[in-house]
């Protein structure tokens, strides 16, 4: 759990944050840590190299060295845990541009992303674990291994496969985006919101690109479960209007929430589905049907939570510092 160089003293570890600046999911983590008088390191990757200074070093113990930012030195050998969350792109010099500024982000990735990756310490989570569980078609394979329901699926560019399936679907299916789309949360509009096709809607532009259907499964409300180690924080999304019942991110003036519990049936395949994909913490969605089946949809690994727990009071902020801080400094 902890990095190469831990002098043992747990005062001396740290938890390091990278995200944007204005990140307030972030903040209300940071501020738990620091009542728990846990040190906390915070910066954007867009700090780098401009602001923030790189020194590592290889030695038979691993990397040691620290890195020297906005807020003073952060030394490698503390970093106990990191909190992966949204930070934006690399920033250089105006100078540098084509070519040059593509060989110098790959490079900063590498170098950055690497040194931090070697290090003995927890992840929420990992780039490379996020990454792998952000496509689509994976996530819904799995969740058929783990017996989790996700509604029946195609994902083609051919104009008469997608007609023949959304045919199959009583006459409609509904369409969305298989790339990762970061918005979720109230502030922001979904890049390509859910939405209902009929066969008589699909043409040849289908010919362009990737696109995923799914049959549509009738639904009582929705379920955002959060979920943090083996912590599960389950809310459910009732939809006030036509637009909310069919993606509730378009509407969230007409929703509204109860915290709820997940059926037992479901918490050892889907812990077992987090397994499978090495996260820490991730965000499911799922349908509840009028007969109370729940039924599979995705799952972010990096999915939005402080509007859920300002809604609801859930302690997602306090799951998350209790999975960066260990054992060490748990609320009292």
């Amino acid at each position: 759990m902890y990095s190469v160089r831990s002098s043992g003293d747990p005062r001396d570890r740290s938890v390091l944050i990278i995200t944007n600046a204005e990140d307030s999911t972030a903040d209300l983590v940071a501020d738990v840590l620091r009542r728990r008088n846990v040190q906390v390191h915070r910066f954007d990757v867009a700090d780098f190299p401009l602001r923030l200074e790189m020194n590592a070093t290889l030695d038979y113990d691993g990397w040691s060295g620290d890195f020297i930012g906005p807020s003073g030195p952060i030394d490698l050998s503390t970093v106990q845990s990191i909190y992966y969350r949204r930070p934006t792109r690399f920033q250089f010099p105006n100078a540098l541009s084509g070519d040059s500024h593509t060989f110098a982000e790959l490079e900063a990735r590498a170098g950055m992303l690497g040194v931090l990756a070697s290090l003995r310490c927890t992840w929420i989570n990992s780039p490379d674990k996020e990454m792998a569980a952000s496509y689509k078609p994976i996530q819904l394979a799995k969740a058929v291994r783990y017996g989790l329901k996700p509604p029946a699926t195609v994902v083609t560019n051919n104009p008469s496969t997608a007609r023949a399936f959304v045919a199959r679907c009583d006459k409609h299916a509904i369409y969305k985006p298989i790339g990762k789309d970061l918005a979720d949360e109230p502030a922001s509009t979904p890049v390509s919101a859910t939405r209902l096709v009929g066969v008589g809607e699909i043409d040849e532009s289908i010919e362009w690109t990737a696109h995923l259907f799914q049959e549509y499964v009738p639904k009582a409300y929705e379920v955002r479960l959060t979920i943090v180690g083996r912590r599960m924080f389950a809310v459910e999304i009732h939809a006030g209007s036509e637009a909310a019942r069919l993606d509730w991110r378009t509407d969230y003036d007409s929703l509204t929430y109860k915290v709820t519990t997940v059926p037992n049936v479901l918490r050892s395949p889907i812990l077992s589905l987090m397994d499978d994909f090495g996260l820490v913490f991730g965000a499911m969605d799922f349908v509840v049907t009028p007969e109370g089946e729940w039924r599979f949809l995705e799952v972010n690994p990096n999915g939005q939570w402080l509007w859920l727990s300002r809604e609801t009071g859930l302690p997602i902020a306090e799951g998350i510092a209790n999975e960066l801080a260990g054992n060490q400094h748990l609320s009292k």
